[in-house]
């Protein structure tokens, strides 16, 4: 649904819909096949490659791929430490953590967590901008997602890291920072001044 709203995009951010031929195909359009076909060939290899060498030869990876608990036998007079999901999970539970229990209940930082999954799948409709190229975006649309990534990332490294008052003040912090770059992204995204998007494609 997001993809034929807003379409696809390209390095330079032409919009290939607005030129076509007298058959009404994009005259700055190229087949699917061969170029994206192959193209994605190449991309499920190396994703393969990839998958293999973690499969056969390092399945836990340290615990990142497979708990490291898991590898240690159980104890029931004894509780683990601490206790942290998956390092691609990380990010979300560290938003879980960050919000403080309500009433005796951590609901809210339940609703936190699923807000910051569901969040992303506005992004079609919070991006106001009128290209679609991060080459010929605002500098306040690139500094917003430049503080978006580095909040992403620490609080992915906050989520492997035990409680304590200044990584939960930390949290807290980048939690904000993750949620601000959505709820202003329509503003950011529709200020400053913008390239000039080339017309079409020259052959």
């Amino acid at each position: 649904m997001a993809l034929h709203t807003v379409g696809s995009n390209n390095p330079d951010g032409v919009e290939i819909k607005k030129n076509k031929d007298k058959d009404g195909i994009p005259k700055d359009g190229i087949p699917f096949h061969p170029y994206y076909s192959v193209k994605d060939i190449v991309g499920v290899v190396v994703f393969l490659m990839l998958f293999s060498a973690v499969v056969f030869f390092a399945p836990a990876m340290n615990g990142y791929f497979l708990e490291h608990a898991n590898f240690i036998e159980a104890n029931p007079l004894k509780t683990p430490d601490h206790i942290a999901p998956l390092w691609y999970l990380t990010p979300f539970y560290s938003v879980l953590r960050a919000i403080p229990p309500m009433f005796g209940s951590q609901f809210p930082g339940v609703v936190g967590m699923f807000a910051a999954l569901l969040i992303l799948l506005a992004l079609p409709w919070l991006d106001r901008s009128k290209v679609k190229s991060i080459r010929y975006r605002s500098w306040p649309y690139k500094v917003a997602l430049g503080i978006f990534v580095v909040s992403f990332i620490v609080l992915g490294w906050l989520g492997m890291q035990p409680v304590t008052p200044i990584n939960a003040l930390l949290a807290r912090v980048f939690t904000v920072a993750y949620f601000g770059f959505f709820i202003l992204m329509p503003w950011f995204t529709s200020i400053g001044k913008t390239k000039e998007v080339p017309a079409r494609v020259t052959e």
